[in-house]
């Protein structure tokens, strides 16, 4: 783990009272070395709505890309400078994810992907650019993206790492995407 901060994770005792369920780094990574990122997650909920009850760790066991049906996934992303990453590995990245389908078939970047969620990412530190199929933008710290459910990419050329949080909520897929049986949810 690169980065330094930690996940702080509240309880409820049988008996109502509030306490620090956890206090430290986050245990559940998974490096992309293709796409020279690192996910941190942080928490997930099933829907349609969460659950504060138990003691479970809500991230616990394999990094999965999208959330579960009905919910939602927090993590935080690292993102090297793309001189860091592996195209070769790029393939290799998708499918430790279980994120099968997510790459979009035919397209000039191999990173490209489409996921069934209304992502809310939220740049911490140095900047990223966003790609679409249509076009690109620069998002630099403090910058939001919320992305729809479309193809989209990111690209890390500053030299820099860049660090964002990222909420993804499940959506339902898109309907130009649907009717061509081009779903991806797990």
């Amino acid at each position: 783990m690169t980065l330094d901060f930690k996940r702080v994770v509240t309880g409820t005792t049988d008996g109502g009272r509030s306490y620090i369920l956890s206090d430290g780094p986050p245990e559940t990574t998974m490096v992309q070395p293709g796409r020279a990122l690192t996910f941190y997650e942080l928490w997930e909920t099933g829907g349609p709505l969460a659950s504060n009850l138990g003691t479970n760790d809500a991230v616990a066991g394999p990094v999965r890309h999208h959330p579960p049906v009905g919910g939602t996934r927090f993590r935080i992303v690292e993102l090297l400078p793309e001189t860091d990453g592996s195209s070769e590995a790029v393939d290799g990245d998708f499918e430790s994810l279980q994120a099968d389908g997510i790459q979009v078939q035919g397209a000039e970047d191999p990173t490209m992907h489409r996921n069934e969620t209304v992502d809310y990412n939220i740049i911490l530190s140095g900047e990223v650019v966003a790609v679409t199929e249509e076009g690109e933008t620069l998002l630099k710290a403090g910058d939001v993206l919320i992305q729809r459910g479309t193809a989209h990419t990111w690209h890390n050329r500053s030299g820099r790492p860049c660090v964002f949080a990222s909420v993804m909520v499940s959506a339902e897929p898109l309907a130009v995407f649907a009717s061509k049986g081009d779903t991806h949810h797990e």
